[in-house]
């Protein structure tokens, strides 16, 4: 997401000068502090030119390290946007310790701006950790639009499901291989590529293999935005029944290719896709459900154009990532409202932390 917002403020004629600051860093969680600690020393050095911090943070480390930085930055006077991506962060809070809890809660309050994905996310920030109303905003995700898409090799090809993130449970990809196994899905001309890294793809693996469908489903590893864009193009269908999201990117560049998306309504993902409407929608954990629409959405062509053609319509109006320096335009304007003299152009400096 962080570089796809880059791109979209390059395109623009006027833009900063954004670096990115990675808190956690590459490689093992062990080198990290040492990650972090040069991060402190940079917004330090560059604090006397009085950037704006854009702050990405989500649960468990992430709500850690982004504590104590965005209190160092107010100790420093910094202009801050806190933007919230977790997946469930209630959940997350009510996890830690009430110390880190109420540190936490002082993080969101004392940030200038605080951006969420959609409006779940919005009342937990309002109601229970107490920010006003007129400091948080809500702005979904966004993602480029890709090229016209390739004509199809022929009509007889089987049709390209996608799966695309880390392989998991809380992504319900066992149901979704389960679900690829019952019939008559399991008898109709498919395939399937799940496009992810982590440590669990050897598990799901051996799961498409005990249920038969080894040489139909394959793992392809993380894979890059070269890669992402390829299977994209080739795909017919986004499928993601997860258990929870906070606005999944593949969703939305499904969307942006004008594919049929079957997901489950978890999260922000309710806001963006409408059942019948922009995709098929299904409850998590729902097995003969998601076979079912998968089996409409694999066996009736028709109705993979309708769905795409709206869910393209919606992704330009709304998710189009070349559409969101416009968008958060106001919001750093806003956050640094008290420092008058800090102009918004390409002599300015944000720093984007992820």
């Amino acid at each position: 997401m962080i570089g796809y917002m880059i791109d979209a403020w390059r395109d623009k004629p006027r833009h900063p000068d954004m670096r990115v600051l990675d808190t956690r860093g590459p490689g093992h969680i062990l080198f990290s502090p040492w990650h972090f600690a040069g991060c402190l020393l940079t917004i330090a050095v560059m604090a006397p030119r009085h950037p704006l911090l854009h702050v990405h943070v989500a649960g468990r480390g992430s709500t850690i390290r982004k504590i104590i930085l965005v209190h160092f930055a107010r100790l420093l006077r910094l202009p801050i946007v806190l933007h919230l991506h977790d997946y469930n962060y209630r959940e997350s809070l009510q996890r830690f310790p009430k110390l880190v809890q109420l540190a936490a809660r002082s993080m969101f309050r004392i940030s200038n701006k605080i951006l969420v994905l959609g409006l779940d996310d919005h009342d937990l920030v309002v109601t229970e950790i107490g920010v006003s109303p007129d400091r948080v905003a809500v702005i979904p995700n966004a993602v480029p639009a890709p090229p016209p898409r390739r004509q199809s090799s022929g009509s007889h090809r089987p049709v390209h499901i996608l799966f695309l993130g880390n392989p998991s449970r809380r992504k319900g990809l066992h149901d979704l291989i389960a679900a690829l196994a019952m019939s008559p899905l399991r008898s109709l001309e498919w395939r399937m590529s799940v496009a992810g890294g982590g440590n669990d793809i050897s598990t799901f693996r051996e799961l498409s293999y005990a249920v038969g469908l080894s040489g139909r489903i394959s793992f392809t590893g993380w894979v890059d935005r070269t890669q992402t864009a390829a299977l994209l193009d080739s795909a017919d269908i986004v499928a993601l029944p997860s258990y929870a999201e906070g606005m999944a990117m593949s969703v939305l560049e499904g969307m942006s290719y004008g594919l049929c998306i079957v997901c489950t309504p978890v999260g922000s993902l309710k806001d963006v896709i409408e059942d019948e409407v922009t995709g098929l929608v299904v409850q998590p954990g729902d097995i003969n459900r998601l076979s079912k629409a998968l089996t409409r959405a694999v066996s009736d062509p028709a109705l993979r154009v309708q769905l795409g053609s709206e869910a393209a319509r919606v992704f330009a109006k709304k998710f189009n990532a070349a559409h969101y320096p416009d968008r958060v335009r106001a919001i750093y304007h806003a956050a640094l409202a008290a420092t008058p003299a800090t102009e918004l152009s390409s002599s300015g400096d944000w720093g984007l932390d992820g």
